[in-house]
């Protein structure tokens, strides 16, 4: 009976215990201040090529680019790729829900999440992927932990890699060129190089949680519906499906219209 303890508890213990430094990786995704950001890149990289070879791998075309662009493009690339006229966004809420009401649910549970753990968020609201990523290295709540990263987290950065396809770049410019009339310059040679950063993200996530992706949709459709005082950050029943997981194409074109009024 000892030993069939003890061995549940290592079992246990490999659960809570992650195998991935989660902070670490998300200075992968902070702006690019100055040279000490090539620096974190390289190291980070480094730490990866030891740990988890293949999302070292992925990242390599970014380790490329960072040798041979000054800061001032790596700015620019960054800002075209998660802000201004953007592929994507780093704000995971966003990515899953747009603007509907779902997302403001999930940045209060996430604000409260964040409080608990002592995670400063800085500027950046509390679904900013760097922010959670810090979040989910900080958190003593394993289940709410495990939820956070296979159900929202997985699903999100699954969906921004998504977005750097050349035909959902393509439809994005024209929402663009509609609404801003002019489109920014970008890298042609570089332009998706900061897709490579999320692959990285995702295959060291498998290392700790579990993810089906086709199931991602009919779980966020249901999210935040929990009105318990630690609720669930998503709910399987079915009774609160409404609507459906819109396009990121979708989601900046309601915003500008929005913007617009």
């Amino acid at each position: 009976m000892e030993k069939l303890s003890e061995v549940n508890g290592i079992m246990e213990s490999s659960k809570i215990q992650l195998q991935v430094n989660y902070e670490t990786l998300a200075n992968l995704f902070f702006y690019p201040q100055n040279e000490e950001y090539k620096n974190n890149i390289k190291n980070i990289h480094s730490y990866l090529s030891k740990d988890i070879p293949e999302a070292a791998n992925a990242m390599q075309p970014f380790i490329d680019f960072i040798e041979v662009a000054t800061i001032q493009e790596m700015q620019e690339l960054f800002l075209r790729s998660f802000d201004l006229q953007a592929i994507t966004t780093l704000d995971i809420g966003f990515v899953l829900f747009g603007e509907d009401y779902k997302r403001g649910k999930l940045l209060v549970h996430l604000n409260k999440e964040h409080s608990e753990a002592g995670n400063i968020c800085h500027t950046e609201l509390s679904d900013h992927l760097p922010n959670v990523l810090n979040l989910i290295a900080k958190m003593k709540d394993i289940e709410i932990r495990d939820e956070i990263a296979s159900r929202l987290v997985m699903p999100a950065v699954d969906k921004m890699i998504s977005e750097f396809s050349f035909e959902k770049i393509d439809k994005k410019d024209v929402v663009y060129k509609k609404h801003q009339k002019v489109l920014l310059e970008f890298s042609k040679q570089y332009r998706t190089v900061y897709q490579t950063l999320l692959q990285a993200l995702f295959i060291a996530m498998k290392k700790d949680f579990d993810y089906v992706p086709e199931n991602y949709e009919e779980l966020i459709k249901n999210a935040g519906n929990s009105d318990n005082e630690r609720p669930s950050f998503l709910t399987s029943k079915r009774d609160f499906a409404t609507g459906e997981v819109k396009d990121f194409v979708e989601n900046i074109e309601t915003e500008m219209l929005t913007e617009k009024q």
